[in-house]
């Protein structure tokens, strides 16, 4: 135990020592050597599977390899159960990716997107900003890959990263990425992302990692592609980063099959929000009454009561928590209307919607109070042709946000709000019509 431990003691002092002469580097060339070690290969191992982490083993499998790497790390203490699952990873919001390399998951980040929960880094991270700029934020948190693959060329990251980059810009909906990492990591996403740190640039004491210091730090994913070109594409194509994230499109990434134009994917059961978070740790148990109250206003259907934990004080009478959509959506439609003699046609983008209306944004003023025509594409085979009526007006992120009015909805209209109520995870999207009868 000794000889182990002192020969532990000592491969730190040596890695302390190099990193500190490292840092006496200037920072053009301490970025160019982590440049160096980029190589991403356009045709992986065919064994290379990255995934949505949807089933009881994947996620077992994430959140113990998650577990491992935080313990020697010295970001969490060792838990009973072996296992790193948070209150986030509960969320429908919450996408965790995984890697697969012959049927053994060997790496693993969670997307963390906003929710009544916020996010991890937000206590201590100033985000206002990155909002300003508009568009939806993920926190990319949770990263871990298998001791065997650290030390194969990016083998694992570059191929997960690939899948995080691809899957925010085509199917998250996501412009911000928000990253909190230790100091001594910062750098890396730095030179080889861009990554722009935050406001408030280290913090000392990070209680989502055990008291371990942070950087916070963020990434524009429209401004990401012309900073990739500028400096990555002339270099050769295993050291091409914008070639291998804008243009190269790998077989061994599995993305999401949607039935409809959701941008989220939930994949906690009932039978696995009870197994991670009730019976293998004991995250619900130890959430605040509030916490517990937000979470019964994301999961509020009969089925959920079972594994939900009980809170100490109800709400008050009459101040019930508003209900909170487990589904975030991105419906492309039109609405075309006639006033004085004139026609007015305007493109929407529908994020929210109800049997009878949805708010939508347009780039273009809306005249309200006039009914008109809105045709909304609810999926890539799914038409709502109805008639509606902008009732209300409000800018918010260079966009225009009205909230509509309905006439009456039609069949598909009430399928897919039938599915979005009843609906627990993506599957029970991809299976909508058993919601409701035709």
């Amino acid at each position: 135990m000794k000889k182990r431990s002192l020969a532990a003691n000592l491969r730190k002092l040596w890695h302390d020592g190099l990193r500190r002469a490292f840092s006496l580097f200037p920072q053009s060339i301490r970025f160019a050597i982590f440049r160096s070690f980029v190589d991403c290969d356009p045709s992986p191992d065919k064994r290379l599977v990255l995934k949505i982490a949807e089933t009881q083993e994947e996620l077992e499998s994430c959140f113990r390899l998650l577990h491992d790497a935080y313990v020697s790390s010295g970001f969490m203490k060792p838990a009973p159960s072996g296992l790193r699952a948070t209150i986030y990873h509960a969320l429908p919001t919450t996408t965790t990716l995984c890697a697969k390399f012959d049927g053994e998951v060997v790496g693993t980040l969670s997307l963390i997107r906003e929710s009544v929960f916020g996010f991890p880094l937000q206590a201590i991270f100033d985000l206002k900003q990155v909002r300003a700029r508009g568009g939806k934020i993920a926190e990319v948190s949770a990263l871990a890959v298998h001791p065997d693959f650290r030390k194969t060329g990016g083998a694992i990251l570059f191929p997960l990263m690939k899948f995080m980059y691809e899957y925010c810009t085509t199917f998250f909906d996501t412009r911000h990425l928000v990253i909190a990492v230790h100091p001594t990591r910062i750098e890396m996403y730095e030179s080889l992302l861009f990554f722009k740190r935050l406001a408030e640039n280290k913090v000392d004491n990070y209680d989502f990692a055990n008291g371990a210091p942070a950087v916070g730090a963020s990434l524009d994913l429209h401004r990401a592609p012309k900073k990739y070109k500028q400096t990555y594409d002339k270099k050769k194509r295993r050291k091409n980063l914008y070639d291998y994230f804008v243009r190269t499109k790998l077989a061994n990434i599995l993305l999401p099959q949607r039935r409809y134009h959701t941008t989220n994917d939930p994949v906690m059961t009932t039978d696995l929000l009870d197994h991670f978070f009730n019976q293998r740790t004991q995250v619900f148990e130890n959430l605040s009454n509030r916490e517990k109250m937000l979470l019964h206003s994301i999961y509020d259907l009969p089925e959920h009561q079972k594994m939900l934990p009980q809170m100490t004080q109800e709400p008050e009478s009459g101040k019930h928590l508003r209900q909170h959509q487990r589904y975030s959506l991105k419906c492309p439609g039109n609405f075309l209307l006639k006033s004085e003699g004139k026609a007015y046609a305007s493109t929407l983008r529908v994020v929210e919607l109800s049997i009878f209306g949805f708010l939508a944004h347009s780039d273009t003023e809306i005249p309200t109070r006039i009914w008109g025509d809105a045709t909304v594409q609810l999926g890539a085979h799914e038409q709502s042709i109805v008639r509606a009526m902008a009732v209300r007006g409000k800018s918010a992120g260079g966009k225009i946000f009205y909230g509509f009015t309905l006439a009456e909805p039609d069949l598909a209209w009430r399928k897919f709000v039938g599915a979005l109520t009843a609906g627990i995870t993506h599957d029970d999207l991809e299976h909508a019509t058993r919601f409701m009868a035709d």
